[in-house]
């Protein structure tokens, strides 16, 4: 089959299978085809629980009866898992697809074929398929995506072909970093020698004041598991990986990136369950395991998605960890991440936050990334923040972990990021005081990274230098600093390459600062974009939190926080599922205007924020309890 470029009208399905979780960037593409005038129809979870055992006829009947009825012109999937198990879902898509004369050769409607992958994936399904697939590796700006879909360059809206000076300027200097290998120059910290240093008893606010004391904040935190088919094996090689990253001693805190089914069905019977990626921790000896092999770094991991308290509970005592991370509203059934509904989801967190602030630990709100992966717009990406952090307090947690995912989505500016992370650290440290203290800890975007490692080097760099300008001159800023390897478009991170990623991350900033003092650094301080930008987006995050506090009862509680998704506060018009019961939030629309992302209309003309709140606080007035409806089980399941 020979693809054909687009014609007006045509509507783009994109896919992925139910396993992979992390297929984030469908959203983002769905925006670029719809600003060029196009449609596009990202698949739900029937729909990816179908694609996933296509060879099902009652599967292959619900994928046929998709594209038939929403007209599909152009197919893309997504799989950014095993190479081997990405390249056989996609041609078995294929496959069906001419078995079912789908294919525009047989007279079907599908004229065009996509496939989005790690580039080892790409490869395999380039050698089968040849040139009737276009292939996708992760690499491609927003302007390449679109030339690659088959646009002409001269169709493109102009915010896809402009440029910030600011970005500009830290690519040059991430790319002189690397040329003068500064980063080979960096030496792990020696060990820290207060007290309770590698412990049972060792905190993340002792380690962040020992840091500060030595002058050698920020701390280091990288998420690292390794997925083999044999379960066993890939636990004993993450035994051996955390053996090997504490002796190396690059770093401070590391998150165990385990998977899937151990999130939703920790020691339960995975008897032909999907597991997706990550390391698959099955049972408490396990952990313990990981625990001494660790020794001195801390350690924290995933919640779970089911039994979230008892799951807190068995990770404080197995791993005793540095702070526990919750989503609140996400890893529910909203994303197909766990089985509860929302409501149960947000009163099984409350309930594993009040255990949180009873062993005095820290609490990540792990959250408005999320809401921007579902095509939220800027202000609900801080306003999400803060509510969560609001409800955290109220609880009794004592150290808040903000987490600020940058490059979110990846076509973001860099000073519209600095915009978003400053007002956002701004109003969440508003509520500290002698019982409530921020730590803060930004992180590169998860589908940033280039698939070329030279490339994604200098983007690790460069954006390490945009977290130091989040508070330019304040050596003690960031606090700790999520060090995403450069390796994530292409493949999972082994500790050389943490180690490597520590390096660039800790060059880069030291160095950045040195520039900075010299004057030889863009001087955000003189941008009269990200002044004007950061005083707009405080004054709509303050106008939703207002509204949100005067429309919602009780807002920072379980039911407060479900009304505030429920009656539209937060704009997803990406969520792909539980939309129905979301409606009020789904029917928003957003785009990308200058590197930011902005509520529209029909027409994509921006709509102010007071008047969506309007509409927002209107339906939360007129909301009602659920009692069952749409399959939610609104009765909290115990712990």
């Amino acid at each position: 089959m020979k693809r054909m470029a687009p014609a007006p009208g045509d509507v783009f399905g994109l896919l992925h299978p139910f396993s992979d979780a992390h297929t984030l960037g469908l959203a983002s593409v769905a925006q670029l085809l719809e600003d060029c005038g196009y449609r596009a129809v990202i698949g739900g979870e029937d729909l990816c629980r179908a694609v996933e055992a296509i060879r099902l006829p009652e599967h292959a009947a619900k994928v046929r009866q998709w594209i038939e009825q929403r007209s599909i012109a152009h197919l893309g999937f997504s799989f950014r898992l095993d190479p081997g198990a990405g390249a056989t879902r996609f041609e078995e898509l294929v496959h069906f697809l001419r078995a079912h004369g789908l294919l525009a050769e047989a007279g079907g409607p599908v004229r065009g074929l996509f496939f989005a992958g790690l580039p080892a994936t790409c490869k395999r399904v380039a050698r089968a398929l040849g040139d009737r697939v276009q292939t996708f590796d992760g690499s491609e700006t927003p302007r390449e995506t679109l030339i690659k879909f088959g646009l002409s360059p001269r169709s493109l809206p102009s915010e896809y072909l402009a440029e910030d000076e600011y970005d500009e300027s830290r690519r040059q200097f991430a790319s002189d970093l690397l040329n003068r290998e500064v980063p080979d120059r960096i030496a792990p910290f020696a060990h820290h020698d207060y007290p309770e240093f590698g412990s049972r008893r060792d905190t993340l606010i002792a380690r962040l004041k020992s840091a500060r004391n030595r002058g050698i904040l920020p701390l280091m935190r990288a998420h690292v598991g390794p997925y083999h088919a044999d379960r066993e094996l890939a636990v004993e090689q993450f035994r051996d990986w955390c053996a090997r990253l504490a002796d190396d001693g690059f770093l401070d805190v590391l998150s165990i990136g385990t998977s899937q089914l151990t999130q939703s069905h920790f020691g339960l019977d995975w008897s032909g369950l999907p597991n997706g990626g990550g390391v698959p921790i099955q049972n408490e000896a396990e952990y313990v395991s990981v625990y001494e092999a660790s020794r001195p770094m801390l350690l924290r991991t995933y919640a779970g998605t089911r039994l979230v308290n008892r799951m807190a509970v068995l990770h404080e005592r197995t791993l005793n960890m540095a702070w526990h991370a919750l989503s609140l509203w996400w890893f529910s059934r909203i994303d197909g991440r766990g089985p509860n509904d929302v409501l149960t989801n947000l009163r099984q967190h409350f309930r594993t936050l009040a255990f949180i602030s009873k062993v005095s630990k820290p609490f990540e709100p792990n959250i408005p990334h999320h809401f921007a992966f579902r095509g939220a717009d800027d202000v609900t990406y801080v306003a999400s923040g803060v509510l969560a952090a609001g409800a955290a307090k109220r609880v009794g947690i004592r150290y808040l972990v903000l987490q600020n995912m940058l490059n979110t989505p990846r076509s973001t500016w860099g000073i519209q990021d600095l915009a978003k992370a400053r007002v956002l650290l701004r109003l969440v440290r508003e509520m500290e005081d002698s019982s409530f203290r921020v730590v803060y800890q930004p992180r590169a975007g998860l589908d940033y990274f280039s698939s070329d490692p030279n490339v994604a080097r200098c983007q690790l760099a460069a954006v390490s230098a945009l977290m130091d300008d989040v508070e330019p001159g304040n050596d003690n800023s960031p606090d700790v600093v999520h060090v995403v390897s450069y390796s994530e478009g292409y493949e999972l991170a082994n500790p050389d390459v943490v180690n490597e990623s520590v390096r660039i991350t800790r060059a880069a900033i030291g160095e950045y600062r040195e520039a900075r003092k010299r004057g030889r650094a863009f001087d955000v301080g003189s941008s009269k974009l990200l002044a004007e930008r950061t005083a707009q987006l405080e004054h709509e995050v303050r106008l939703v939190m207002k509204a949100m506090e005067q429309s919602i009862p009780d807002l920072y509680s379980p039911m407060g926080l479900y009304i505030a998704l429920w009656a539209g506060f937060f704009p997803v018009p990406y969520l792909w599922e539980c939309r129905d019961e979301f409606a009020h939030a789904t029917t928003w629309k957003t785009r990308v205007d200058r590197g930011m992302v902005r509520v529209v209309d029909d027409d994509g003309r921006f709509i102010s924020t007071a008047e969506r709140l309007a509409v927002a606080s209107e339906a939360a007035r007129r909301f009602r309890e659920p009692s069952g409806a749409n399959g939610q089980a609104l009765t909290l399941s115990e712990n």
